[in-house]
């Protein structure tokens, strides 16, 4: 039976990127996917491209491709990247210069576009997903970005096309894994039970290290060696779907049953009915078996007709935020620091600041755990000791800059103006761009790719 082998190389856009390298000389694989794109981190891009036309894409896609594109290319190994974000040819033409710089001459580098659905989005009201009685109309003249999940079709016609690398903006996460198998198998695009199983695969595979024991390692309970060269993982994919989880070998981590059950179940609101853009994918026959050292077989998994819908993710000016922290130390710590707080808060009101939101944190006491100082969970027997340290925390959200400005000044002048021995004060005021989303048909985005060759 065929199988096809595809490498992880990054779950998010600040990831590290020695792992891929390691997966590109030491991996024996055929593609290497790098996931980066999030919902905020395209909003972002978009913003940088209204500043730059020539900006937008991802910020270390340079470096990334410096490191692996020569590895990558000597390998006959073809990378599919969502490291277009915002702009996908611009993406595509950073690319090619660094091909020329390496001497890689000759290579076919395709950019996909067609995500970017802000026109249609800004003409007409559209109902939002996580507000049923509300629609795009209330963030009126507030949307900065507008990107649609698209699916694997533009990159398998990219691949049929003999692509080196793939870039493109917003796609549905598995699908950058997906494509590789439908191109190389012959998959039909209405074979539901196939894409659904190749869902499966990367939906394992997408975020990277969190599989191979990234996001999971717990001291004692479950416990991960040398996380610090932590190894990104791979899949061996036959033509019946069924895959083996593994990663380089001597590389950091683990690959086991845990691991791959946990990713399996990782941001999916029903495993009967993960939607995608190109299929309903089924996770609930899914079966993960042991089958050697960091290798877990998986199997199973199905898929149902896709929707017609596509989800678009939609980006907008909320508001503002602005953050001080400071900490205290030695006896007496907790009490100061619960000090401190009376007085930011009582600082902000008296001289007006208005927030719409305000938390004030004790950190490592309250911060997570909402609720009366002491009543954090902890483990071990007996009460948990008084804090030696504690680091306070003020956070507000305000309609403008300069409110969220005086919200962190106010924290600083604890330095002079509150309990005894404050130290490390830190302060900062943003924008905060908010995500939501909507559903447009299949039928009105028009996927395109485009093709440079270095």
């Amino acid at each position: 039976m065929k199988t096809v082998r595809i490498g992880s190389g990054a779950g998010y856009s600040g990831d590290r990127i020695e792992p891929a390298l390691e997966l590109a000389e030491r991996g024996d694989i055929s593609y290497l996917g790098f996931e980066c794109l999030a919902e905020r981190t395209i909003a972002l891009a978009q913003q940088a491209r209204l500043a730059d036309p020539e900006a937008g894409y991802d910020p270390l896609l340079e470096a990334r491709m410096e490191t692996v594109l020569a590895a990558c290319i000597q390998r006959g190994i073809r990378i599919i990247t969502n490291m277009g974000a915002a702009n996908p040819h611009s993406a595509a033409t950073a690319v090619a210069r660094i091909a020329r710089r390496l001497s890689l001459n000759g290579i076919k580098i395709a950019a996909v576009s067609g995500d970017d659905v802000l026109a249609r989005i800004t003409a007409s009201p559209h109902k939002l997903m996580e507000r049923p009685d509300d629609t795009t109309a209330s963030l009126d003249g507030r949307i900065v970005s507008a990107n649609a999940y698209l699916g694997i079709g533009p990159i398998v016609q990219a691949l049929a096309a003999d692509a080196d690398v793939v870039i493109t903006g917003r796609v549905a996460d598995p699908a950058l894994f997906m494509a590789p198998l439908v191109h190389e198998f012959g998959w039909h695009m209405d074979d539901w039970p196939a894409l659904g199983r190749a869902t499966v695969v990367g939906h394992l595979l997408e975020c990277a290290g969190q599989i191979t024991g990234g996001y999971f390692a717990d001291p004692g309970y479950k416990d991960v060696a040398d996380l610090a060269r932590l190894g990104f993982p791979l899949a061996e994919v036959g033509e019946d779907g069924s895959a083996v989880i593994t990663k380089v070998a001597g590389s950091g981590g683990t690959v086991c049953l845990q691991s791959c059950k946990e990713q399996l179940l990782y941001e999916v609101h029903d495993p009967a009915r993960y939607f995608q853009p190109d299929v309903v994918a089924d996770f609930s026959a899914v079966r993960l078996e042991p089958d050697g050292v960091d290798r877990v077989r998986v199997s199973g998994g199905s898929g149902a007709p896709r929707t017609g819908t596509l989800k678009v993710s939609i980006g907008y000016r909320d508001s503002f935020v602005g953050e001080g922290q400071i900490s205290y130390a030695g006896a007496g710590a907790l009490a100061r620091g619960k000090l401190a707080l009376e007085i930011v808060r009582e600082r902000l009101r008296l001289t007006g600041v208005r927030t719409n939101e305000l938390r004030c944190d004790l950190i490592g006491v309250d911060a997570l755990h909402r609720g009366p100082v002491g009543d954090a969970p902890h483990r071990g027997p007996g009460p948990a000791a008084e804090p030696a340290e504690i680091r306070i925390r003020v956070i507000g959200r305000t309609d403008s800059l300069a409110e969220a400005v005086r919200i962190g000044n106010e924290v600083e002048t604890l330095y002079t103006n509150g309990p005894a021995g404050g130290g490390g004060a830190f302060k900062s005021a943003r924008e905060v761009i908010g995500v939501v989303s909507t559903l447009i048909p299949e039928a009105a985005v028009t996927p395109t790719v485009s093709y440079q060759v270095a």
